[in-house]
């Protein structure tokens, strides 16, 4: 070994033995291993998954479900301020779910589009968007710009539990 570079290093403690186990009893860790003595985890294969209780009724079973998940059909939406707008678009252009996935304000294409209030707009643009502030709607108009709020994706309900 030449030289050596505490740069390309692992940094102390960092390295952990491995622990061998089964190697007599003088090892430390013989006869058992570190398992114990009898049981389901002393066994090979013997595991015990989250929230076991040893056959009794799990906590998580044993409370009662209450109340109503809106969960199945809520409606995510992707959020641009009026200051993503002024700053990606040009005057003139129209922002839509196209243009916008073009310029990489957009991730998805099964998000709702949401424009807020936040920040200034001097460009006149026309946007076509699923939902559209209160806020950003008078700056864009102020702007010399028109809105229009489409109707927004559907969410894919899930299947409900009988």
């Amino acid at each position: 070994m030449a030289d050596y570079n505490p740069v390309l290093s692992a940094p102390e403690g960092a390295n952990k033995k491995k622990r061998i186990v089964g190697r007599g009893s003088s090892s430390g860790r013989g006869t058992t291993a570190g398992r114990g003595n009898k049981g389901q985890q002393s066994r090979s294969g013997g595991k015990v998954y989250v929230g076991f209780e040893g056959g009794q009724m799990p906590l998580y079973r044993r409370l009662a479900q209450k109340g109503f998940s809106n969960y199945p059909y809520k409606k995510e939406y992707v959020v641009l301020n009026v200051s993503d707008l002024e700053a990606k678009f040009a005057d003139g252009e129209t922002v839509d779910r196209v243009s916008l996935n073009a310029k990489g304000l957009l991730k998805t294409d099964a998000a709702n589009i949401k424009v807020l209030g936040d920040g200034e707009i001097t460009k006149k643009l026309t946007v076509a968007v699923d939902k559209v502030s209160k806020s950003a709607k008078e700056k864009i108009e102020k702007a010399g710009g028109t809105v229009t709020v489409k109707a927004p994706l559907e969410p894919k309900a899930k299947k409900a539990k009988k």
